[in-house]
């Protein structure tokens, strides 16, 4: 056996304390640590932009409204349809079953019905895609290009 003179107890009656970092010392441009936030480089000196930017602009929040207007028209179309015919065959089914003609059900009726409203749906999502939401995009568009050409004549 061997001894080791180290005095290692009694434990301190004070707790490890490390020692304190030198003054220049900054934990954020620590290269350990990529997610580190770094400090923006100064920024070039650039005019004064007249208008607002793409990202800030108005239209693009009425753009998004108007493509969500277009696709709730055109799935409550469909689904609403759909729906409906489901309901009816469960908790309607002697009116269902009942004949409209000559052996053709309502229920038959109501099904090949469904063709025709899918198609009422697609039209009504190219009829208001042409009138409401592809000026809109248009009008983004250009404002999209005039800002490209007068970056690019910068």
């Amino acid at each position: 056996m061997s001894y080791d003179p180290s005095p290692s107890y009694p434990p301190p009656s004070y707790p490890y304390r490390p020692p304190d970092p030198p003054a220049s010392y900054d934990p954020y441009t620590y290269e350990t640590y990529p997610w580190a936030p770094r400090e923006a480089p100064e920024p070039a000196e650039r005019r004064p932009q007249r208008h607002a930017a793409l990202g800030h602009h108005s239209d693009l929040r009425v753009l998004r409204s108007a493509y969500r207007w277009q696709r709730r028209v055109a799935t409550l179309t469909a689904l609403g349809y759909f729906v409906l015919f489901l309901i009816l065959s469960a908790f309607a089914p002697s009116f269902m079953t009942s004949t409209v003609t000559d052996g053709l059900p309502t229920g038959l009726l109501l099904a090949l019905v469904q063709v025709p409203v899918t198609w009422l749906a697609v039209a009504l999502y190219e009829q208001t895609a042409r009138r409401r939401v592809d000026p809109i995009a248009d009008r983004i568009r250009k404002h999209a290009e005039l800002d490209a050409k007068r970056e690019g004549a910068r």
